[in-house]
């Protein structure tokens, strides 16, 4: 499943990297800690790879 918006891939590239011991999960905050938490290490990459062109900055609730 592919990222909605720039904000949520950059989200899940900072949990991804959290998760695989990159950087520490004291430094995630609010959607990545979240992300971090609820998701895999497969869903992350999935997310995080997502290409930024075309994406709004964040997406519109509905």
């Amino acid at each position: 499943m592919p990222a909605k918006s720039k904000a949520q891939q950059q989200a899940a590239g900072a949990a991804l990297s959290a998760k695989r011991g990159e950087t520490p999960k004291s430094e995630l905050r609010g959607a990545s800690k979240e992300m971090y938490e609820s998701m895999s290490e497969k869903q992350l990459e999935e997310f995080a790879e997502t290409k930024r062109k075309g994406l709004p900055a964040h997406k519109k609730s509905e």
